[in-house]
């Protein structure tokens, strides 16, 4: 008796390895407007290691095919996914994007890559849509992704950011102020 997901998504798993998937508009899009994420690699011991990662809009780049990066920013100087990248290439990226219920998983093998030695993916990777990132970044995180996997997005709560909040509010606020301006208008005519 077959229960679970396999019904649905273990059908292709009698064939072949058909390669690494490639990476679609649909991908792309989610990637590259995140802000933030979460990234699992390998510890020498075989134990997984997440960590958050987070930046402006657009820090995730697509970078051709199926290639993505991100500028590694100044943390707590343990190192410990860079080691863990260096030891096992092997990560995977967490993507949320809540108020759409959205969930992206990404699969591939990461290299670490030090400022000094590619300058200009440095600078690419410090541009966004916004201008370019403030924060420090000594070296880059480049993926090649194998397999991607949408997540249901049935349990997942919508939030908002501070920003998304005001960006929804604000013409409802606008719009009340105006309100209230003329209502006081209203009223002082009457009392002439």
């Amino acid at each position: 008796m077959s229960v679970g997901s396999f019904p649905a998504y273990g059908a292709g798993l009698e064939s072949p390895d058909e390669g690494p998937q490639e990476l679609t508009g649909r991908e792309i899009g989610m990637i590259t407007r995140s802000f933030q994420c979460h990234l699992a690699t390998v510890t020498p011991s075989g134990w997984p290691y997440v960590q958050y990662r987070s930046g402006p809009h657009g820090f995730l780049h697509h970078l051709g095919g199926s290639r993505i990066g991100f500028p590694d920013f100044r943390g707590n100087r343990q190192f410990v996914s860079a080691g863990n990248i260096d030891d096992d290439a092997r990560v995977s990226l967490f993507l949320a994007d809540y108020p759409r219920k959205q969930r992206l998983k990404l699969f591939g093998r990461a290299s670490v890559i030090e400022a000094h030695d590619d300058e200009a993916l440095m600078s690419r990777l410090r541009w966004v849509a916004d201008g370019e990132i403030a924060s420090p970044s000594e070296r880059a995180v480049v993926i090649e992704v194998e397999a991607f996997d949408w997540n249901c997005s049935r349990s997942l709560v919508p939030q908002y950011t501070a920003e998304q909040v005001r960006e929804r509010v604000q013409p409802y606020i606008d719009q009340i102020g105006d309100l209230q301006r003329e209502i006081e208008k209203l009223k002082g005519q009457l009392l002439q």
